[in-house]
């Protein structure tokens, strides 16, 4: 056994980030790893113990290493903590605790809404829904009632634990083939608190005393969510909601009590809360649901894009005003615009009605001509494609009308397994995908993972900020061997159909320049014809050089999600920003633009990836700048491609230059309301 005396140095201690990363370190290691803070113990590989030690800026801990790596653990573990764990010395004050919930960010802040009864959020999901309000809260377990009446053994929590698993997992797959790899991560981080030691002793230590297994767990979730809620960082102090989330569904699992998210109304309603956790959203009956109304969350949420998916408008970003509704009052949610009026007048009603049928008339239509080419009034063509992950993605977009596939998401054949997909594995796929497009596009996306949802298979270094870490195009030129791999797949099954490339998180043209030998290579020994290749623009270097980049990338698709949050600073899984994170912001609007700009100087087309490629707000804006291409959600294809049908071309061109000099996104959107009449 080796042991280490150590002093922690940086300001904030072991809180928050500094915990993180010390526990992420220890986990990579084989050995046992205990550390003591005085009389506090903690298991080293817990997030949960090692935040409880409460240890500050010189606090003296004592480190106790044993296991067949324990020398080079104890290496890296004392580099590490010396180090600073990530903060060091210079490292600025711990921020000031988070904002209570009831402080989200409210879009009714931004602009005052025109009528007493009207609140504004931010539209998520296009269409009206008119109809009762259902209030969602979370189901509270009569834990002392049932344990009067029954003891819970430990047989049955260990029984919950295990059927919980598997929801988590079913869930977990079930996202990332719908290409919600953003939810697929919160299933993933439910599994690693499941089965987090230190909250698992605590649980037997619990039981043992003579706690029933039902009791035990509740208090030790709700001790650990209190630890972890106090945490001066708002990311971590989220883990709080992941670890009452996590013990809800296994006390239900306990009781036999079901999700109150399956058991809606027996009427369609309109769902009002504070927020909704991913399993919450995929267990609600689509059948009785009208739409969303959520106080937290943003456009690009996931329930922004659940709603999006299922063609159910909702509105995020509301006043928490919204809480206090009633059960069964009436309510008019406008996803396009973004308002909910409460307490309808007569003709309000009748009026919203009106728009209601008009849309829903508005998709029968657009479905109907799905066929039709996406062409303006005055003759200009645009590209309307398909985001897609799957082959029955693939088989969807052609009966929605796709001209072919924008975004191949290829990252699912990576994930939830232990060894890397073989070429074989990866080109079956390719090829199907590619036999059924037939001579439409399909722009397969190369691997594009990182520091913020790792492979197992894949040795990666500890990250303090994985999102400016090694993802994407970084972390494949990184492990050539498996870039090779997939590059090699990809070629193979291009023979098959239309295939082309696209490389992740490219910076500069130093990392297109050695992924394009790598593929130049790869053809030359394979004796396969030139495949294009082309980038994701979701880094604002990338943006800024796109007339540089353009002299040799074949193409530019704009990744609007990221490059939002990259020029906004603004983390978009960010319970109190994400409701500000809009791709309409003249500041991300000013970097399409010279994306688009860039590629037409060198004859080359630039399209849009993310989620503001079908944003009704966005499109009109997006042909005025010149986009060539729209690549969309499955459910969004018709409806873009009918709005494109309607439009002028050369009227938005001075429109797009408007939105360039507003001052806010929801200037861009008011601007856009007005001009269009929308």
């Amino acid at each position: 056994m080796k042991q280490l005396e150590i002093t922690i140095t940086n300001e904030t201690g072991l809180h928050a980030r500094p915990a993180k990363t010390l526990v992420n370190l220890v986990k990579q290691f084989k050995s046992n790893v205990t550390i003591w803070h005085g009389e506090k113990k903690a298991n080293a590989k817990s997030l949960i113990s090692v935040l409880t030690l409460g240890a500050s800026k010189g606090s003296l801990l004592k480190i106790e290493i044993n296991g067949e790596d324990e020398e080079t653990a104890l290496a890296e573990i004392e580099s590490a903590i010396m180090a600073g764990l990530g903060e060091g010395e210079t490292e600025e004050k711990p921020a000031a605790s988070p904002a209570p919930k009831s402080e989200a960010p409210r879009a009714i802040e931004e602009s005052k809404p025109t009528k007493a009864n009207t609140l504004r959020g931010v539209g998520a999901a296009p269409g009206i829904a008119i109809g009762p309000v259902y209030q969602f809260q979370h189901q509270e377990i009569p834990i002392d009632e049932i344990s009067d009446t029954l003891v819970v053994g430990w047989e049955r929590l260990q029984d919950a634990l295990a059927r919980a698993r598997e929801q988590l997992n079913k869930l977990n797959k079930q996202m990332i083939e719908q290409g919600m790899k953003a939810e697929a991560a919160i299933f993933d981080a439910h599994l690693g608190l499941l089965d987090d030691p230190e909250l698992n002793e605590a649980v037997h230590e619990r039981f043992q005393k003579g706690r029933d297994a039902l009791k035990a767990w509740k208090e030790t979730i709700e001790d650990s969510a209190m630890v972890v809620a106090a945490l001066n960082d708002p990311l971590l102090s989220a883990r709080a909601d992941d670890l009452r989330d996590v013990g809800r569904r296994v006390l239900r699992l306990m009781v036999g009590a079901e999700n109150k998210a399956d058991t809606l109304p027996d009427k369609p309603v309109v769902v009002v809360a504070r927020e909704l956790s991913p399993s919450d959203t995929v267990s609600f009956n689509k059948d009785l649901v009208l739409g969303f109304c959520i106080v937290n969350g943003g456009p690009t949420s996931h329930t922004a894009i659940l709603a999006r998916a299922l063609g159910l408008p909702a509105v995020v970003g509301v006043d928490e005003s919204v809480l206090n509704f009633e059960n069964d009052s009436y309510i008019i949610l406008n996803g396009s615009d973004g308002t909910v009026t409460f307490n309808p007048l007569p003709e309000e009603l009748q009026l919203a009605e009106q728009e209601r049928n008009a849309w829903l008339e508005k998709r029968r239509a657009a479905l109907e001509q799905a066929a039709t080419p996406a062409v303006t009034a005055d003759g200009r063509h645009v590209e309307v494609v398909a985001n897609a992950g799957t082959l029955e993605d693939a088989e969807k977009a052609l009966k929605m009308g796709a001209a072919g596939i924008g975004l191949l998401r290829t990252e699912f054949l990576f994930l939830e397994r232990t060894t890397a997909p073989t070429e074989a594995e990866q080109f079956e796929v390719y090829r199907s995908i590619a036999e059924v497009m037939g001579k439409r596009p399909v722009i397969v996306r190369t691997l594009d993972v990182g520091g913020d949802k790792p492979l197992p298979y894949i040795e990666m270094q500890r990250e303090e900020n994985p999102f400016l870490g090694e993802r994407g195009i970084r972390l494949c030129l990184n492990r050539p061997e498996l870039f090779r791999q997939q590059l090699r797949a990809i070629l193979r099954a291009s023979l098959y159909g239309n295939l082309q490339i696209m490389f992740p998180m490219v910076g500069d043209i130093e990392e297109y320049r050695r992924a394009r030998l790598m593929l130049d290579e790869l053809q030359i020994e394979l004796k396969i014809p030139r495949v294009t290749a082309g980038i994701m623009i979701e880094v604002p270097s990338a943006a800024l050089m796109a007339d540089v980049l353009a002299r040799e990338v074949d193409f530019f698709s704009i990744g609007t999600n990221d490059l939002t949050q990259y020029t906004l600073a603004m983390d978009r899984g960010h319970s109190l920003l994400s409701a500000k994170q809009d791709g309409l912001h003249p500041a991300v609007l000013r970097l399409i633009a010279k994306t688009i700009e860039g590629a037409h100087k060198c004859g080359k087309w630039a399209g849009i990836c993310g989620e503001l490629g079908a944003d009704p707000y966005a499109v009109p804006i997006l042909i005025g700048l010149g986009i060539d291409e729209l690549s969309v959600s499955v459910p969004s294809i018709p409806l873009v491609k009918a709005q494109i049908r309607g439009l002028k071309a050369s009227d938005l061109q001075s429109l797009a230059q408007q939105a360039l000099e507003c001052a806010t996104a929801r200037d861009v959107r008011e601007l856009v309301k007005k001009e269009l009449k929308m």
